[in-house]
């Protein structure tokens, strides 16, 4: 059995943002999730607390971390959005990339079943023990539809997601969020020729980090700050793109199509009815390519 090692601070830091949004936003809500707070169980050690320390620390400020806070939902139901969309046409099979704490398949099994979808979630062995461990002490368990796969992403990891039941014959949604400004361009281009060579019609969707210089101004101060918390952590940040040099990178690895998603195509889709002003940051944003 793997050592559990448990979720990386990010996957961590990014689940207790999608929970501040219900508590900290007012609604309508761009995406409902809890279930990765549950998972994470942030206050286990505090006996005399209310479950609510986590709300105390310094990342999870409500005014500073407004923007980065609603680009995370904002990519979070994007993603969903875009799943539900190609499950409709038919593709059956969706592999998460550094999956962490993803609840996709907790908070949406029954639009999964009806679909007939299959879910991988690749990450780290220590990590995928851990969050096996939780599910089942949660009460989730892990259905016969969703497959955890320990992965050495320094290694052949492409074959180890096969083994497990992965067909890369039949078409796919693969989605990496948050991941590529962890790695190397080297492995962002490793990674997207795998993908690229997936069965006609499917889909990637990832995340990257644009240069600090394109953020909002009031927004980059902050990108400094998780920059240098990442490096103090041991994860540091190694990418930053255009998007019109991530879009070559798709394109060069031979993706068929791409399209740029920024922040302002998410503001529209997810933020227009609010009162509030919240609106997601450029400093992340997406881009989607097919097959």
């Amino acid at each position: 059995m793997p050592t559990e090692t448990g979720p990386d601070h990010t996957a961590v830091r990014t689940a207790l943002w999608r929970a501040l949004h219900l508590r900290a936003d007012a609604p309508p809500y761009v995406i409902e999730d809890e279930v990765g707070l549950r998972l994470a169980e942030p206050d286990a050690g505090d006996r005399n607390g209310d479950g609510e320390g986590w709300r105390a620390r310094p990342d999870m400020d409500v005014e500073a971390t407004r923007r980065t806070r609603a680009s995370i939902v904002a990519r979070a139901r994007f993603v969903e959005d875009l799943v539900v969309a190609r499950a409709g046409r038919g593709v059956d099979q969706y592999l998460v990339l550094g999956a962490g704490l993803d609840t996709f398949a907790q908070r949406r099994a029954v639009d999964a079943v009806a679909a007939g979808l299959r879910v991988f979630e690749a990450d780290r062995a220590g990590a995928v023990a851990w969050k096996r461990r939780r599910l089942t002490e949660l009460g989730y368990g892990v259905p016969d539809w969703l497959t955890l796969v320990p992965v050495d992403f320094e290694g052949d990891w492409w074959g180890q997601l096969v083994a497990a039941g992965f067909d890369p014959r039949r078409p796919a949604v693969v989605a990496s969020a948050g991941v590529t400004m962890y790695l190397t361009e080297d492995a962002i281009a490793a990674t997207f020729r795998h993908i690229a060579r997936l069965a006609p019609g499917s889909t990637l969707v990832t995340t990257f980090l644009r240069p600090i210089e394109d953020v909002e101004p009031d927004q980059q101060e902050q990108l400094r700050v998780a920059q240098r918390g990442a490096r103090a952590s041991g994860t540091p940040f190694l990418s930053f793109y255009a998007p019109e040099r991530m879009a070559a990178l798709a394109r060069e690895a031979g993706f068929r199509d791409t399209r740029h998603v920024p922040a302002e195509e998410l503001a529209d889709r997810y933020f227009t009815d609010r009162t509030d002003g919240l609106r997601p940051s450029r400093g992340e944003e997406l881009l989607v390519a097919s097959t």
